[in-house]
């Protein structure tokens, strides 16, 4: 399972976590505190569903909703900065898309915006899911402990 796998390295490593999640509504961080022990690398969990949220407590500037959505790369990648900040976490992992059922924003069903920010690197992907609501929120917490994993992976720690 990928929780145990990134608590273990987060812990190997001497690293904490935190996340930023909207369509996944929580469900990353559940998934790590599932895992025995961390409590030990994980800050906390931020479920920023509003733009209002996103805006006032992850820092996401109100000029890049208005322009991309917040549904988009730049929004993913202001949340998991923000979520570091705010945390003081040593990497932050941020989920943004539309898991349906209906299309929203202009953007289709099934797309999400995955983006990890650390001091020594910061990654974001788009991904297409199908599915119901729930796979597509269970593939999106998936691949974005994947892509914290990956991005712990290049660090020189």
């Amino acid at each position: 399972m990928s929780a145990e796998r990134l608590a273990r390295l987060l812990k190997e490593k001497g690293l904490t976590a935190a996340t930023a999640e909207s369509c996944t509504g929580g469900m990353i961080a559940e998934t790590i505190t599932s895992v025995p022990g961390a409590s030990c690398v994980f800050h906390c969990g931020i479920v920023a569903y509003s733009n209002e949220i996103k805006e006032r407590v992850l820092g996401v500037k109100p000029e890049t909703i208005a322009r991309f959505s917040a549904v988009s790369g730049e929004t993913a990648a202001e949340m998991a900065a923000g979520a570091r900040k705010v945390s003081g976490a040593d990497i932050a992992v941020s989920v943004t898309g539309n898991a349906g059922p209906e299309p929203s924003e202009g953007k289709p069903v099934g797309e999400v915006w995955i983006a990890a920010d650390a001091e020594w690197g910061k990654e974001c992907v788009c991904c297409h899911f199908t599915g119901s609501r729930n796979e597509i929120r269970r593939e999106a917490a998936e691949k974005a402990l994947d892509l914290a994993i990956g991005l712990i992976g290049k660090s020189e720690i």
